[in-house]
């Protein structure tokens, strides 16, 4: 197993069987704005920098990179479910659910929400990616389903959301305020008055963790870690716009039956 640095939920550790991990920035071998494990094949950084990356945080969990099953994330709804290693293969969704012991479930953020799942009795866990788009759309709600689909109970899952943008970091305009409103009414208490009349500040971990209690999740947190105000510890999409960096890296976060 890799030492890698990595940051853990209270709700989720001691699981028996369960074991998770929400990376940080820190203990891969990408360079420059990509310092240091970066997971991201979609960015600009060397491939083979962040197969290297990809490798060491599987072998966190004492498993090879095959065994590492993240998607081509698309800020859906879709849970696809993990019967056994991907190999690299990257279906299209933003959640990955399996009830297979040794496949890492996997997903990446930078700034988006991680949140891991776990039911330790029925031995299903799940990890999703919860944009702003992702979580008014269904994400957790078809995650927690997936589950159930494969022995879960809604009861008994316990869920972390890991590093993301927090509520003083993420400014919107008055659209996303009138969105939320149209979908969900009552989404008004997830936004706070901003700069300027025109904009406000959205609570993304508070919305989410609004729609896993909703979902039935009775058990869950956020690590309180903001991902855009922490630049030694995270990559963060929106801290690059507007320093007017190129690109930026994406962090993993992930969890495996044992």
């Amino acid at each position: 197993m890799s030492d890698l640095p990595v940051l853990q939920s209270g709700v989720l550790a001691g699981l028996p069987g369960v074991r998770h991990a929400f990376f940080t920035r820190k203990g891969g071998v990408s360079m420059g704005l990509y310092n240091s494990l970066n997971v991201g094949r979609g960015s600009n950084d060397s491939l083979d920098d962040v197969l290297e990356n990809r490798r060491r945080a599987a072998a966190w969990f004492g498993a090879g990179p095959d065994a590492l099953n993240t998607c081509y994330q698309i800020h859906s709804a879709t849970a696809v479910v993990a019967d056994e290693p991907w190999c690299g293969r990257l279906p299209e969704g933003d959640a990955v659910v399996t009830r297979q012991p040794g496949i890492v479930c996997g997903v990446l953020s930078a700034d988006c929400a991680p949140i891991l799942f776990a039911d330790a009795e029925a031995r299903v866990v799940a990890a999703a990616h919860a944009g702003w788009q992702g979580a008014l759309n269904g994400v957790v709600e078809a995650t927690v389903a997936a589950m159930e689909a494969k022995g879960a109970d809604r009861s008994r899952i316990v869920a972390a959301v890991g590093p993301c943008i927090a509520q003083p970091s993420y400014e919107v305009g008055l659209e996303y305020l009138d969105r939320f409103e149209t979908a969900r009414p009552g989404s008004a208490r997830f936004f706070k008055p901003g700069e300027t009349p025109e904009k406000r500040l959205f609570d993304l971990p508070g919305f989410v963790l609004d729609r896993l209690a909703e979902a039935g999740v009775e058990r869950a947190e956020w690590i309180g870690r903001d991902s855009c105000a922490e630049p030694d510890w995270f990559f963060s999409n929106r801290r690059a716009f507007r320093q007017g960096e190129a690109d930026f890296g994406r962090l993993m976060s992930a969890v495996m039956l044992t």
